[in-house]
C-alpha cells in the first residue's frame, strides 16, 4: 500500500510539474498581438515581392479623407478599395479621429433631425450615430452632403461591408 501511495504521489507530482512548466512556457511565450495603427507617412501602397512567401495576414483598416471625399480600404500597406464618398456637410460634419467599426447591419433605419430613411443598406457604425453606409437616395458622391455619415454608392458599400468586420480601424482625416 505504501509503495502504491509513493508511486501515485510521484506520478501526481510529475503531472503537476509538467502542468506548471507548460503554464510558465505559455506565459513567457505569449505576447499581445501587434496592432499597426497607420499614419499618413506609412500608409501608402507599396509593391509586393512576388517571390515572398510571407503569408501573414495584414490588418485591415479604412481611411476616409474628407478633403478628397474619398474612402480607401487597406490591408496593411496594400490598397484594396478606393471609392468616392459623400461626407458630412459643413453644418453636420463627419467626426475626425480614429475609431473602430462597432456594429454592422445589412439594412437599418436612420432617423435624425430633418431625416428619416428606411432600409439604409450596408450600415457600419464607427462612432455614436455615425456610420459608413450605402446611399440609394442621391448620386452626388464626391460632394459633402450627408448629416455626418459617410455615404457610398450601394454596390461599393456592399463590397466594403463584406470586406470589413466589427473592430476594423476607421481613420477619418480632414
Amino acid at each position: 500500500m505504501q509503495t502504491w501511495i509513493r508511486r501515485g504521489g510521484i506520478r501526481s507530482s510529475g503531472t503537476f510539474c509538467t502542468g506548471v512548466a507548460l503554464m510558465v512556457v505559455t506565459l513567457f511565450s505569449w505576447s499581445s498581438p501587434l496592432t499597426v495603427i497607420p499614419n499618413s507617412t506609412t500608409a501608402t501602397a507599396t509593391s509586393v515581392d512576388q517571390n515572398s512567401t510571407n503569408n501573414i495576414s495584414q490588418p485591415r483598416w479604412i481611411e476616409i479623407d474628407l478633403s478628397e471625399q474619398r474612402l480607401r480600404a487597406w490591408e496593411g500597406h496594400k490598397l484594396v478599395y478606393s471609392y468616392l464618398i459623400s461626407g458630412g456637410k459643413r453644418s453636420t460634419p463627419t467626426p475626425i479621429g480614429r475609431f473602430r467599426i462597432n456594429s454592422k447591419y445589412r439594412t437599418h433605419r436612420m432617423r435624425g433631425r430633418g431625416y428619416n430613411i428606411p432600409d439604409v443598406p450596408y450600415t457600419m457604425y464607427f462612432y455614436r450615430g455615425y456610420a459608413i453606409h450605402g446611399a440609394y437616395w442621391h448620386n452626388r458622391f464626391g460632394t459633402p452632403i450627408s448629416h455626418g455619415c459617410v455615404n457610398l454608392p450601394v454596390k461599393q458599400a456592399r463590397n466594403l461591408y463584406n470586406w470589413a468586420s466589427t473592430g476594423t480601424l476607421v481613420v477619418v482625416r480632414k
